[in-house]
């Protein structure tokens, strides 16, 4: 298994932080787009999830 793979299953805060970061530029791009109106509708909440999820895992061990 790979190393990343090990660090999502153990908790630990890199590839947790790895996956938070990718959610709130996930949201961010949701946000700037003006394509599909219910990507916009979501951009908001998935950016909220990606801050909050950061927040919780920066407290993980290392």
């Amino acid at each position: 298994m790979s190393g990343f793979i090990k660090g999502i299953i153990g908790l630990r805060r890199g590839p947790w932080e790895i996956v938070a970061s990718i959610l709130i530029a996930v949201g961010v791009v949701m946000l700037m787009q003006s394509y599909f109106m219910w990507l916009y509708t979501y951009s908001f909440i998935t950016i909220l999830i990606g801050t909050v999820m950061f927040l919780v895992v920066s407290h993980f061990a290392e």
